[in-house]
């Protein structure tokens, strides 16, 4: 009887064998695609951050959430430059392994500080577009109450013609025959006087309510995003503790 020269336990162990060896053979790209996205994410906060508008809520506002919809991608490098911890490292790249833990708590606390900002920034936003609508609504009521005015004192053929022709910047005014006719356009004047308040209020009202529920829907999109985020950067930073320790 012949004994077969193969053992299964040893083709198990080489077979493990090469697919460690294999799979150390990736970290070095890995951590060099790690290195790159952190170096394209910093090029591109530099350029999102210049110029600065500290005092301007709504630059503030935009510019907080252009950086948490970017940060999956250090997050993404973080990772990868981590990856298998400290073997097949060079010497030179231990000191600045620990700098980019340091930097991963930073982000982090930066991250997390966003959140009070963006929540203050939000009802600072809301506050300056309901100011901004309630301007425009009493300009322009201001300017239907004008012609109110005028039409209660176009008693006349002449006067109202000119009242029209300010009205009709096209030269489509017409000319007005007798004083049953003169009544007539004095009582759709009037008419649709009344229906454009209207209309103005009606629309102030829903544009005021559109742009608070985009407001609020960012708001909460970005401040949780920075929550979540700046928690995980810190998780990181914790789990990097062996870049602190010395060799």
């Amino acid at each position: 009887m012949t004994q077969s020269n193969s053992n299964p336990l040893t083709e198990k162990v080489d077979a493990l064998w090469k697919f460690s060896s294999s799979l150390l053979q990736t970290i070095p790209p890995l951590r060099w695609v790690g290195y790159t996205l952190l170096f394209l994410t910093f090029v591109d906060l530099v350029i999102l951050l210049i110029p600065p508008q500290l005092t301007n809520p709504v630059w503030e506002f935009q510019t907080m959430g252009a950086i948490v919809e970017r940060v999956a991608v250090p997050l993404i490098a973080f990772v990868l430059i981590f990856y298998g911890e400290q073997n097949l490292r060079p010497k030179w790249e231990r000191p600045l392994l620990s700098l980019l833990s340091l930097l991963t708590l930073l982000f982090g606390i930066f991250l997390l500080i966003l959140v009070p900002l963006g929540i203050i920034n939000t009802l600072r936003i809301d506050k300056q577009s309901n100011t901004q609508i309630d301007t425009q609504v009493e300009q322009r009521m201001t300017q239907i109450q004008q012609v109110q005015q005028q039409l209660e004192q176009a008693n006349t053929e002449e006067l109202m013609e000119n009242l029209l022709s300010r009205l009709d910047t096209q030269g489509r005014t017409p000319e007005i025959q007798s004083a049953q006719e003169l009544e007539e356009i004095k009582n759709q004047l009037s008419d649709f006087v009344t229906r454009t308040e209207s209309s103005t209020k009606t629309q102030a009202e829903e544009t005021r309510r559109n742009r608070r529920i985009l407001l609020f829907k960012n708001s909460l999109k970005w401040n949780l995003g920075a929550l979540v985020s700046g928690v995980l950067f810190i998780a990181i930073w914790k789990a990097t503790g062996w870049t602190r320790k010395r060799a």
